[in-house]
């Protein structure tokens, strides 16, 4: 279990990052320690995605320092964060549709991983899949969608592994049982850092929260911390 004593595994300070001369972070401090959960709230255009692209090295900083496990690795390319363990799960989750979940499975062990324990773990967490192997990732729902997409990110082997809004359209059976996989990997002391819409189930999991607004940090602290103030959050985030 992490605590405040505890190192981050990922540092991000006074993040400026955007898109051509439009700033979109102006000046972010976040960490997420080893084994803990961390839940990136916001509202639409706050800021959420730019922020993981820019620690996955999909978007190149305009400045600030992202350190992981103490390393600068800001504006490191999307390759050399993935070898150092920065696993991404995109909105658009960039499966393949026409392979089967089998084989969309074993490309997140292709340079991390091992990839007949990454299988075995993937349809432990994830029963439904292991019905499915063979069956074409087109043909799947967007719940058994996402699941391969998380899986295919454990088969990895991630240090970080970041999640950018696993439940977003999906209906809420898979909700469920994507916030009971999250749950289990918490167990495990998986470092997870999670953009989600749905501050109810981020809130149920996570272990700490980072509220943006307009590109900077409206609020942060341990969930535990909100007690009885969840709707004045929500508030302040979105109103």
């Amino acid at each position: 279990m992490a605590t405040e004593a505890t190192p981050p595994l990922l540092a991000v300070e006074s993040l400026v990052a955007g898109y051509g001369h439009i700033q979109v972070l102006r000046g972010v401090d976040l960490s997420v320690r080893r084994g803990e959960i961390v839940a990136l709230l916001g509202a639409n255009g706050s800021g959420k995605s730019t922020a993981l692209n820019t620690i996955s090295g999909f978007i190149r900083p305009m400045a600030g320092r992202i350190r992981l496990d103490g390393q600068d690795i800001a504006g490191h390319p999307p390759h050399r964060t993935f070898r150092r363990g920065i696993v991404q799960v995109s909105q658009a989750r960039d499966l393949f549709p026409d392979m089967t979940v089998e084989d969309n499975l074993q490309l997140g062990a292709a340079i991390r991983g091992e990839a007949r324990a990454g299988l075995a773990r993937a349809y432990e967490l994830f029963p439904r899949l292991a019905l499915r192997r063979r069956q074409s990732v087109r043909s799947m729902s967007g719940g058994e969608q996402q699941m391969v997409a998380l899986g295919r990110a454990l088969m990895g082997d991630p240090t970080l592994l970041l999640l950018d809004e696993p439940s977003g359209g999906l209906a809420p059976v898979f909700v469920a049982e994507i916030g009971r996989a999250i749950q289990r990997l918490k167990g495990e002391g998986r470092t997870v850092l999670m953009v989600e819409q749905n501050v109810r189930l981020a809130l149920a999991i996570a272990d700490r929260f980072v509220a943006l607004r307009d590109g900077l940090v409206l609020a942060q602290g341990p969930v535990s911390d909100l007690q009885g103030a969840y709707e004045d959050l929500v508030r302040r985030i979105y109103l």
